[in-house]
């Protein structure tokens, strides 16, 4: 094991590291506990009668069940104080994971879709956020388009968020990928460009090399979210390293949707290898097993990953981060320092 004596060295090393979590989706930081809590707040009739029940319903073996639960929760959210709650509880994790900056997903399109406010929503989201910046912890907010709805929906929640985009920082594509391809969403991410707003996108997860492409050529990203699947494509490989294209992978994410089916062969240090800007991040970690200490000690572990490589990941979180340079260089110093701190 290089540069620690003991697999619980190295936990603790990761533990006290400052990091960047790049890749969030702050509906999917919902606990069983928040979840049971907010339905009872809110009258909400949920499938399950306890706690324990939502937690047995979180362990799911395929995607679809995963959705099935995934928007049972969300449909406990209702007052912008939800979204406040929801997303303070995060960031408190966040924090106790020597987290120093987050860049959170939301999903606008699957809650006014329930009649819940656009403003409730990033309010209460952007509320929290504030207030977890005066203790320190910096943030950006991304607004994702659904890619299994149409384009025109997309371009009414952009219009939604017109009011808002001194809130807002980038744009996203999730949910299902497979048959959604980013090029349909052409429009409303130029558009979107045109407004400001940076742009990341999920491709190479499920879907093909051929999806990294379009998001690349087409949408424009800024950032890849996941990316796995470009390393079955050299050349796209080679054009990620040559634009110093950050990718935001979610190791337990990827070992809980099957997109690798054992972590001692998940595909983050070839991605170090060939020259790509990986970071590690959770995901949906109340979903996906843990958040972003438990996915960089996981895939520690798993890999046996070195000092040098742990600290590259999280030298890559800041710099892949839409920070001004001279906040980043402040963090690099602190991961310079801890590195020091701990030999």
């Amino acid at each position: 094991m290089t540069g620690f004596a003991s697999p619980a060295a190295r936990a603790a090393f990761i533990a006290g590291l400052p990091k960047a979590e790049l890749h969030l989706h702050i509906e999917g930081s919902l606990e069983p506990e928040q979840m049971f809590a907010l339905a009872g707040r809110n009258g909400v009739q949920l499938a399950f009668d306890s706690v324990d029940a939502i937690r047995a319903a979180y362990a799911f073996s395929n995607l679809q069940d995963f959705l099935d639960i995934y928007y049972q929760g969300m449909a406990v959210l209702l007052t912008e104080q939800d979204f406040y709650d929801l997303t303070a509880a995060y960031l408190a994790r966040a924090a106790a994971d020597t987290v120093r900056h987050v860049e959170i997903f939301f999903d606008p399109q699957g809650h006014t879709a329930r009649g819940v406010p656009f403003a409730a929503v990033v309010g209460g989201i952007a509320r929290a956020l504030a207030d977890a910046e005066a203790r320190g912890l910096t943030s950006r907010l991304i607004m994702c388009f659904l890619r299994h709805l149409p384009e025109a929906d997309a371009e009414a929640t952009l219009d939604a968020a017109l009011p808002f985009l001194h809130l807002i920082h980038g744009v996203g594509l999730d949910s299902s990928e497979t048959g959604h391809p980013p090029e349909k969403f052409a429009r409303v991410f130029a558009r979107a460009r045109s407004l400001g707003l940076k742009i990341v996108a999920h491709a190479g997860e499920e879907g093909p090399p051929d999806y990294v492409w379009q998001a690349l050529d087409v949408l424009g990203v800024d950032r890849i979210d996941h990316g796995n699947r470009s390393l079955e494509d050299e050349g796209l490989v080679q054009r990620i390293a040559q634009l110093g294209l950050t990718l935001t992978v979610c190791p337990l994410s990827n070992l809980k949707l099957c997109v690798v089916n054992d972590l001692a062969r998940h595909p983050l240090r070839q991605m170090l290898n060939a020259g790509l800007k990986a970071t590690v991040n959770s995901d949906d970690p109340a979903y996906f097993g843990g958040y972003v200490n438990a996915n960089f000690t996981a895939v520690a572990d798993a890999l046996d990953l070195t000092r040098a490589e742990i600290l590259a990941l999280a030298r890559n979180s800041f710099t892949g981060s839409f920070l001004p340079a001279e906040t980043v260089a402040t963090h690099l110093a602190a991961i310079d320092a801890w590195d020091l701190a701990t030999r």
